[in-house]
């Protein structure tokens, strides 16, 4: 298994505890749940289901008289509820002679969720009435619909409140567990393909699982995205739908993200989508920003109040650009747009975004992995000391540092002029004077491959290059 160590080590640790294990583990679509849970466990478990997609209860509950006939149950009848469902399995599991944990994996739960089903009561009895009572049992319960298992698991006011042991947050592979993947999939791809193709695709498994070793990156996001039966051609629909019940809101939401580079405040977004001010809406955002498809970030010395929410979720940002634009329906759209405009401007906004998910390969690229440290994002307007500026990333040190992160991608060393240096200086000064922060401000390029000196480039105090950003951290 490439990376997981520790959520490896997590779930393998409910087998040496003297009690049983109630554990929820949640993430996007195709980010591996499934098979992380299954190859930890060696694919032996006392009992699994998975839930139908869009499946009445009816049909529901008949997959689950399956499961239990799968699991050795002899000509079980239909369930007439979940309860008689749940009480069904607990028969099955106490016939088991074999010693040890029992380990009862439910795949998609939250699909078995119909309206009406009382699935949540019948969990929550078989849990706290059964399962809690004996010292063998593992109950692993999964899903892609993060928000309904934040709400219904994970944040339960009822049966199943601080009932769960383990929470595991499955999250997109970084540069280097990509570069590893590839790697055992015998495909050769240089790290700036690789650096690519994860603007592109994130560092979801799946997506990377379906590269052809016979073709070169761009043929294989041609393949993939563009071609008229691409496979995930029509992933963006398919991915919200899985992850949100009533998706349109969230989508209105990464929509209106997707347009603009800084990002927005609350009030804007709502302004745009025309959604109302309440709960729900606070909901979307808070769901969105769980699932790591935006990031919420409060300006440094700012209140959270004014804060700022931007799309970081890197397919996302790819459809949004391309896909929902390729109106020409051209089978070999990525290829042919190689050094346009629109592609340049795409990959820099796709490099700041790939940067964000390695905050951490950053701050060890920079000697400070063990130093104390803050990461806000920072916006002022215009006024009269200076023209207004915004920063993406700074690291806030406790050792009286702040480090300006500027992300550039660049098909060579990057060389700044004379303009770049003026804006540079511009920020620098903006943020000095709107913070009236004491610290000593460095400026830190990031960018693939390196700083070529010149006149221009003394501003920058440190680099941190491509190279650094695959370290396994």
């Amino acid at each position: 298994m490439i990376g997981r160590k520790t959520e490896k080590e997590e779930l393998l640790s409910t087998l040496e505890v003297d009690e049983s294990q109630f554990v929820a583990v949640y993430g996007r679509r195709r980010v591996g749940k499934t098979y992380l849970i299954r190859e930890t466990f060696n694919y032996q478990f006392s009992f699994q289901h998975t839930g139908l997609a869009k499946g009445t209860l009816t049909e529901q509950l008949a997959e689950f008289q399956e499961s239990l006939r799968q699991g050795g149950m002899k000509r079980p009848r239909r369930p007439k509820s979940w309860m008689d469902a749940f009480h069904m399995l607990s028969d099955l599991i106490s016939g088991l002679n074999n010693k040890g944990k029992k380990v009862i994996f439910i795949d998609e739960l939250p699909w078995m969720d119909t309206p009406r089903s009382n699935l949540i009561s019948a969990l929550e009895h078989f849990w706290n009435g059964w399962a809690s009572a004996r010292k063998d049992i593992v109950l692993i319960v999964c899903g892609s619909a993060t928000a309904w298992i934040q709400k219904k698991i994970l944040n339960s006011y009822g049966g199943l409140h601080n009932r769960v042991n383990i929470k595991l947050r499955v999250v997109p592979f970084t540069l280097h567990e990509c570069e590893k993947y590839m790697e055992s999939r015998g495909i050769e791809l240089s790290r700036k393909q690789l650096t690519l193709g994860y603007m592109v695709m994130g560092g979801i498994p799946y997506y990377w699982s379906m590269m052809n070793k016979k073709w070169s990156l761009d043929q294989n996001i041609d393949n993939l995205f563009f071609k008229n039966d691409g496979q995930l051609q029509k992933e963006y629909d398919a991915l919200y739908a899985s992850l949100f019940k009533y998706p349109d809101a969230y989508i209105k939401v990464v929509n209106a993200l997707g347009g603009v580079r800084q990002g927005l405040q609350r009030e804007e977004i709502i302004k745009i989508t025309k959604q109302s001010d309440n709960q729900t809406f606070t909901d979307v955002l808070r769901d969105l920003e769980e699932c790591g498809f935006i990031r919420k970030y409060s300006a440094i010395g700012k209140k959270s109040h004014g804060a700022f929410y931007q799309l970081i979720d890197n397919y996302t940002l790819f459809y949004l650009n391309f896909i929902k634009e390729n109106k020409e329906n051209d089978d070999h759209f990525w290829t042919n747009s190689i050094d346009t405009p629109v592609r340049t401007s795409w990959s820099g906004l796709a490099f700041e975004r790939l940067c964000l998910w390695h905050i951490p390969q950053i701050k060890s690229a920079l000697g400070i992995r063990g130093v104390n440290c803050s990461v806000y994002s920072w916006r002022t307007e215009a006024n009269e000391e200076h023209r207004g500026a915004q920063i993406d990333l700074l690291i806030d040190r406790k050792d009286d540092i702040i480090n300006l992160c500027e992300m550039k991608y660049a098909d060579d060393d990057y060389a700044f002029n004379a303009e770049e240096e003026e804006k540079m200086r511009n920020r620098k000064t903006a943020f000095k004077l709107d913070t009236k922060t004491k610290k000593a401000v460095h400026t830190t390029l990031v960018t693939t491959y390196g700083l070529r000196r010149n006149s221009h480039s003394d501003i920058v105090k440190s680099v941190v290059t491509m190279d650094d950003l695959f370290k396994d951290e």
